[in-house]
């Protein structure tokens, strides 16, 4: 089954009609969005159990957004259907053999009467309002509002508010509060938490500076990410055509240089990071353009200069993948004598900055490629704090025979074992993704079943990444609070250490020298774990432009913000969008 596709969720032109009147009504708020409250009151109309009930919002509601859209919605009305007709909904329901698409809808007791009369009043109210009666006798009016409906949630897979309360708070000072009424939803909670508790810190300590550019709305709206990494020709952009099934917009730009029907040999490699992601057509944006977008996550890239501008772009093209799933595609790792030429950007800094938005991260190696490279190294080393992103890929697998593939095996994890430095054992996947069939000749009949399996296991952690994108959202910002904090603690040292009148200059430079003794102190003195301190290097290179006398002094009020914000705030998040039937 294609990603991010599930034959529930689908349904005929009538019944179409019939979810988007329902849905309307459901919606109190008027905002797009049926919530837990919401639906325990529209779902009672069903006469099912709460413990029929809590499995029906726990699969319509498998990204715990908190809320039902419209696709959610009419998942739920077919799951309500099945329930009301016997069945036991779970998971696995959604790889049965039921013919959603003519599924009935479920038996909602006094539903008719409440519509007759909405519709009664708004009838009533139009014909104050406008002097006559309006009436959609139209058959497709339903259907085309629903296709509509549709292109206005695809930027999320599901319906979204044409205007989110939330986008206005990063337009406004820190200070204004917003209340929780204003929450829709746990993304919506944490950009609230994220503007009230955390960025007057990060502003405060310069986190943006150091670590991590300022977070936008579109940060937080953004889709998941997977990024694709490896040494030249290994794989990276055939393994996104595979999963595709077609090439992206920018792919075959390099082609030009060969005079048409004469290139021979394999595919250009790709010179630049591309991301691609969905779009309504199929177009190549410079990255310049992209980094100043608002609706897109990545002015954070501005840091990095023109020079990486210059080799970065956004290919959007409709497909149905892409609107769960958004792709990063990188440039080849030099290896050999290519790791004497240095990059006019800071690749290392590049891949990190990706690392920390990505949900998963593919490294991928080829059977004839098992060198681990300077370069390399120094990227992987960039994914630190990021292990649980990892996977390795095996690519091309099928160029070797099975017992070449055993030796092959082993060296390869010989190296990450060198490099990755951590006890644990990464996941690696052994295959041939490309659209060309298995070598059988080569791997024999094991192979090609081995491979088969490892591509299926694969594809089933990648279809696992929407349904984990809000968990991993929480994830990724609690690390940050933790981060933050820690850089607070470490500003804060570093300017309570400066003398008040001579000597600020040595100070400062003896400060820089000995900062991994300072970091001790910072670590002891507020009982910090170190492995959550920073790259003492790195940190040494960004303090070298600082005048630590400018620095800001520790402001307790600020950290107690934020650990409540940790120790209360995100849990009583989490409370109120859980499935209202627990």
């Amino acid at each position: 089954m294609e990603i991010g596709s599930s034959p529930i969720g689908s349904c005929s032109k009538e019944h179409q009609k019939i979810y988007q009147e329902w849905f309307s009504f459901a919606d109190s708020d008027g905002d797009g969005r049926i919530t837990g409250s919401d639906a325990i009151k529209f779902f009672a109309m069903s006469n099912l159990s709460r413990q029929d009930l809590k499995p029906v919002w726990a699969i319509a509601d498998s990204k715990r957004q908190g809320y039902l859209g419209l696709i959610e919605f009419i998942t739920s009305m077919q799951l309500l259907s099945l329930a009301q007709a016997g069945h036991e909904i779970t998971h696995d329901i959604l790889n049965s053999n039921v013919d959603f698409q003519n599924l009935k809808p479920p038996v909602m007791e006094g539903l008719d009467k409440l519509l007759s009369k909405k519709k009664h009043s708004s009838k009533s109210s139009d014909a104050d309002a406008n002097g006559e009666e309006f009436y959609a006798n139209d058959d497709d009016c339903y259907f085309w509002f629903f296709v509509m409906h549709l292109l206005i949630s695809s930027d999320t897979g599901s319906s979204q508010p044409q205007s989110s309360p939330s986008a206005a708070w990063f337009s406004t000072k820190s200070s204004k509060k917003v209340s929780m009424s204003a929450v829709t939803s746990i993304i919506d909670g944490l950009k609230k938490l994220y503007i009230q508790k955390l960025k007057p810190l990060e502003v405060t300590y310069r986190f943006n500076d150091f670590v991590s550019p300022l977070l936008t709305n579109s940060d937080f709206d953004a889709k998941p990410m997977v990024m694709l990494l490896g040494q030249y020709s290994t794989g990276k952009t055939t393994f996104i055509k595979h999963l595709l099934q077609s090439s992206y917009p920018g792919k075959l730009s390099l082609l030009l240089y060969f005079p048409l029907g004469a290139h021979i040999g394999p595919e250009p490699t790709t010179d630049r990071f591309v991301v691609v992601m969905s779009g309504p057509d199929e177009r190549s944006i410079p990255g310049n353009t992209v980094a100043v977008q608002a609706d897109m996550p990545f002015s954070g890239l501005t840091t990095f200069g023109t020079a990486f501008l210059s080799k970065f772009e956004c290919s959007q093209m409709p497909h149905s993948l892409l609107e769960h799933i958004t792709f990063v595609d990188t440039p080849g790792v030099l290896s050999g004598e290519k790791q004497r030429t240095q990059r006019a950007y800071d690749f290392t800094g590049v891949t990190s900055w990706f690392a920390a938005k990505c949900d998963l991260i593919l490294l991928l190696f080829d059977p004839h490629k098992l060198d681990v490279s300077d370069e390399f190294k120094r990227v992987i080393s960039s994914l630190r704090g990021h292990d649980d992103k990892i996977r390795v890929v095996l690519n091309k697998a099928d160029q070797v025979d099975t017992q070449q593939l055993m030796r092959v095996y082993g060296a390869l994890m010989w190296s990450l074992g060198k490099v990755l430095n951590t006890p644990e054992v990464s996941r690696v996947y052994i295959g041939s993704f490309n659209d060309k069939p298995v070598n059988e000749a080569a791997t024999g009949p094991i192979g090609k079943e081995l491979f088969e399996r490892e591509q299926e296991d694969l594809l089933s952690d990648l279809k696992d990444i929407p349904k984990k994108a809000c968990d991993r959202r929480i994830n990724e910002f609690v690390k940050r609070a933790r981060a933050a904090k820690i850089h607070a603690y470490i500003i804060s040292h570093l300017k309570k250490e400066m003398p008040a009148m001579i000597g600020k200059a040595k100070t400062q430079q003896r400060l820089i020298d000995n900062l991994a003794d300072e970091f001790g102190k910072v670590q002891r003195e507020h009982h910090l774990p170190p492995g959550d301190f920073p790259n003492v290097e790195q940190f040494k290179e960004v303090l070298s432009g600082y005048n630590f006398d400018k620095f800001e002094k520790l402001k307790p009020k600020m950290i107690q913000s934020v650990d409540d914000m940790l120790g209360y705030g995100i849990p009583d998040l989490l409370k109120n969008f859980r499935n209202p039937y627990d």
